[in-house]
């Protein structure tokens, strides 16, 4: 908690994180932008935010491009405000609430905890459908081999579709695969009206990734979820999502409640 504290006192780090809530996945350039600083100047910046988990950075090619991570902010929320009057932690709430809220210029999503359990187990609560079903009430089957396609079950609604494939499987470290089809029986489920359901039927599919790194005694999950189009209409709702989620799992394997399963 600390770090976090320190990182958010700087009012530099704070625009930084104002200009990758405005606009994600951001290299160096373009954060110095409006900054009247070296470059190196804006790297150590970047760095203490780093340190403390508020930005995340992804390679693409040659490019290091920075994303903005809410992990922490909801954490400090749903573990430590809740214990003061909220009156006093209004603008720690306000920050928590303008992380959330990602533009439509947003593309990407990227999310990092950390969970006290093993690769082992992380990876069991992200493949087997005895789990997913317990924190997501989504069952995924498939035979987690690159290229082969996967059957969502969500919400007893099934969902089958040949681009619904395995990109990646790299056991105890990487996973991937496509995101599922948007079908009338979901916008039933939730509530979508036609205008919704045919955006995101009309938008290319996206991809999510899971890394994860064995940090002795705890992991770290990093989950990105990308490819989607300019000014797209899904990545606002897996971005409200993916934190209820990965909090859902952190619980359940930390603790074995069962949860109530979050929304896709």
């Amino acid at each position: 908690m600390d770090d976090v504290f320190r990182a958010l006192a700087d009012p530099t780090r704070r625009r930084l994180l104002d200009s990758l809530n405005e606009r994600n996945g951001q290299n160096l350039s373009d954060l110095c932008q409006g900054l009247d600083m070296a470059r190196q100047s804006v790297t150590k910046h970047l760095e203490i935010l780093e340190a403390a988990d508020l930005v995340v950075t992804i390679r693409r090619g040659r490019e290091r491009l920075h994303y903005l991570n809410a992990a922490p902010i909801h954490e400090i929320a749903d573990r430590w405000i809740d214990q003061y009057h909220r009156e006093r932690v209004r603008a720690l709430a306000d920050l928590k609430d303008a992380l959330e809220d990602n533009t439509v210029q947003m593309q990407s999503f990227v999310y990092k905890t950390y969970i006290k359990t093993t690769p082992e187990q992380l990876w069991r609560g992200l493949t087997e459908p005895a789990f997913t079903k317990r924190y997501w009430n989504t069952e995924l089957a498939t035979d987690w081999k690159p290229g082969s396609p996967m059957t969502w079950n969500l919400r007893g609604h099934t969902i089958e579709d040949p681009e619904q494939v395995v990109v990646e499987a790299d056991p105890y470290r990487k996973l991937s695969y496509t995101w599922h089809t948007f079908t009338p029986q979901l916008a039933a489920e939730f509530g979508w009206d036609d205008e919704l359901l045919a955006k995101l039927s009309a938008e290319r599919r996206s991809t999510v990734t899971f890394e994860i790194e064995d940090l002795d005694g705890q992991v770290k999950l990093t989950v990105i979820h990308d490819d989607f189009e300019p000014d797209s209409t899904a990545v606002t709702m897996v971005s409200e999502g993916w934190p209820q989620v990965v909090s859902n799992l952190k619980t359940l394997l930390e603790t074995g409640d069962v949860l109530e399963g979050a929304t896709a």
